[in-house]
């Protein structure tokens, strides 16, 4: 029997969850760790050097929070932002209310959708028309994410991400110096080459406040009605888009090459 992604929310976050166990780095991994942070500070360095007025694009996920650390800890000239889609997880706002909390001396911009342009939408597709169809989902995700990114991206010199190419099929091609078409602007993803459990290293070794569903079998987060926890063995953004297949599991933020 085929399961509707509506009745699949049994795997909302508000449902207990086992809590995945994390083992401590071994020294081969830590010395890993702290070769690619130095390369990612003098990627850093070398973005500011090159366009004063740069922006970094914070989805509160594992590999975003291993940036907004290197930012904060050395009090980088990056303009920090998340997009607020209005349909995240609990866990996630709360992530957010730490991080505002535990680096104090960053400012964190919030970028919310356009009611104008939501308010429409929702009221001919329904609050969940986005499980209706590919071209739903993604005018959803257009109006949730891409316009307010638009906004942030405004009058900026260039913009910076968390992405990694093992994150999925639509990601391995893409370099750490890239630029983005659709905003007309250099778009740098300096953590490129990470694996998983280095960036894991990093967060454990400097205490970096995280989501707590990452504890719960959810390796990628996005809005709540369209993430779930993973099984052993699933790719690590298997529960995104669930019911969609891999090469259209994107929202138009990241375009593949």
């Amino acid at each position: 029997m085929t399961t509707s992604p509506i009745s699949s929310m049994a795997n909302v976050s508000t449902i207990a969850a086992p809590v995945a166990k994390r083992q401590p780095p071994d020294a081969a991994l830590q010395a890993a760790v702290a070769e690619k942070s130095a390369l990612v500070m003098a990627r850093l360095n070398s973005i500011i050097a090159r366009h004063p007025n740069v922006v970094f694009a914070n989805s509160l996920g594992a590999e975003d929070m291993v940036l907004v650390d290197m930012i904060c800890q050395d009090n980088l000239p990056i303009g920090i932002f998340t997009l607020d889609t209005g349909r995240l997880n609990e866990e996630t706002y709360t992530l957010l209310e730490q991080v505002q909390k535990h680096y104090a001396n960053c400012n964190f911009q919030i970028m919310t959708p356009d009611y104008q342009l939501l308010e429409p939408w929702v009221r001919e597709h329904g609050i969940n028309g986005f499980y209706d169809s590919v071209e739903n989902r993604k005018a959803c995700c257009n109006i949730r994410k891409l316009e307010p990114l638009a906004r942030a991206l405004k009058g900026q010199d260039a913009w910076i991400t968390g992405l990694r190419a093992a994150q999925s099929v639509t990601r391995q091609n893409m370099d750490w110096e890239d630029f983005d078409t659709l905003n007309n602007l250099p778009k740098f993803n300096p953590l490129i080459e990470w694996s998983e459990k280095e960036i894991w290293a990093y967060i454990d070794l400097n205490q970096v406040p995280y989501n707590a569903l990452h504890d719960r079998f959810y390796p990628s987060i996005g809005c709540a009605p369209c993430t779930r926890a993973i099984s052993a063995g699933e790719d690590v953004r298997a529960g995104r888009w669930w019911w969609e297949n891999p090469e259209t599991k994107e929202c138009g933020l990241h375009k593949a090459k």
